[in-house]
């Protein structure tokens, strides 16, 4: 509510008011996404020494300029009196652009004459660095009588514009997203948007292919020109067997898929997940996952990419999610805020598609997007309840 109401400039409405009026089937569902800290476990540090004036930062950071400029602008000094060396620094995911440790360094080593070395306590780490945004997300389409899509309309408020748009063949389309004024700091962060949108698009469009009688592979594919996109989701489905083990109904267990892209790389994936009914909790059994950037240059650090992302996608997906009261940070600490343990890894299934026709794409980033979609999808197959949020908490309302 906090972020709609903040919304800057409100929340566009929905333009296609014919197509509603038309509509053989109409649906609209709002989707949430938490905060949820990088979780690096190396805290940010920084070491600062004066020298005539001079100030030098040794800093773990991502963003080494971004660094220098806060430092030109907290004291006043001009490029050459500013240097900044950045050793190994650990995990990021994003999180470690911005340069306050540095800039409090420094302060500290300038009024105490002496180099200092600032070292943040998880506490610190948890409540004054910036988290991944916190996103409400509006969906709303038509469908004709032959179940195709006539319209669609997609605001994302906060969380960002990365993969917005919708990959989909959907009639008039718009999507978009608008700035709101969070109350938490907010950067990027792996994939920066693209996952929320993901999540809230690829639930819909399971919601949608239901809606329209369909199989959620068919039902894509029906609407899918792109053709790059079109190859890794037939090419989970297939590794996965998903046309058969859809069909199957066990007590406690479903399966899952969702695809998308973004920054010219290409992701699919099937999941297989069983409901732990005296924990109730959600178990990830196996993750199959294809994935394509064009012509692959490192196949071995490619797949530990990808592995990396799954994993790591696994957190904010289940159970990660930054809690807050009255200005303070409730969960600031590894006791109460979960990262994946090698106990929750499931069987990962990774396919590498391919393309040295095509000019290569990063992939550090998208093959996190598909995990926390395709594993809500999952829950419904499991019990009949949509998941419209996340982290994914099994529903405790009656089957949509």
């Amino acid at each position: 509510d906090y972020l709609r109401d903040h919304a800057r400039g409100g929340v566009p409405e929905n333009p296609n008011a014919d197509e509603l009026a038309a509509a053989s089937k109409k649906l609209r569902q709002t989707y949430h996404v938490a905060y949820v800290q990088h979780a690096p476990i190396e805290t940010r540090a920084a070491v600062a020494e004066w020298q005539d004036g001079q100030l030098t930062v040794w800093t773990g950071t991502q963003n080494p300029f971004g660094h220098l400029n806060e430092l030109m602008s907290a004291f006043r000094l001009s490029n050459d009196r500013v240097r900044v060396i950045v050793p190994d620094i650990g995990g990021g995911f994003g999180g470690k652009h911005t340069g306050e440790v540095s800039v409090e360094a420094a302060r500290l080593a300038k009024g105490a004459g002496k180099p200092v070395s600032l070292k943040w306590t998880r506490e610190e780490e948890f409540t004054w660095a910036a988290f991944r945004p916190a996103g409400v997300i509006d969906a709303e389409a038509t469908l004709d009588g032959k179940g195709a899509l006539t319209s669609w309309h997609f605001i994302n408020i906060n969380s960002g514009p990365a993969a917005v748009n919708t990959p989909y063949r959907a009639g008039k389309a718009r999507s978009q997203s608008v700035n709101s004024e969070p109350p938490l700091r907010q950067a990027s962060y792996r994939a920066l948007a693209a996952t929320a949108n993901n999540f809230a698009r690829e639930c819909f469009m399971d919601e949608l292919a239901a809606a329209a009688g369909a199989d959620p592979l068919e039902f894509r594919l029906a609407h899918l020109d792109n053709a790059r996109l079109r190859a890794v989701l037939e090419e989970a489905a297939k590794q996965f067997n998903w046309r058969e083990r859809v069909k199957q109904k066990q007590p406690n267990a479903g399966v899952g898929l969702a695809c998308g892209t973004e920054k010219g790389s290409y992701v699919a994936a099937c999941v297989q997940i069983e409901i732990d009914r005296q924990e109730n909790r959600i178990v990830v059994r196996r993750v199959c996952q294809v994935f394509e950037c064009g012509a692959i240059l490192n196949p071995d650090n490619l797949r530990s990419q990808v592995a990396g992302a799954i994993i790591m996608g696994l957190g904010p997906a289940l159970r990660e999610a930054m809690r807050f009261e009255n200005g303070k940070m409730l969960n600031a600490h590894f006791a109460d805020y979960a990262v994946p343990r090698l106990s929750d890894v499931p069987e990962l299934d990774i396919h590498l598609l391919n393309r040295p026709d095509l000019a290569s794409a990063g992939a550090g980033e998208t093959p996190i997007i598909a995990v926390a979609p395709a594993i809500a999808n999952a829950v419904f197959h499991a019990t009949g309840m949509r998941v419209r949020e996340m982290p994914i908490s099994l529903p405790e309302s009656k089957p949509a």
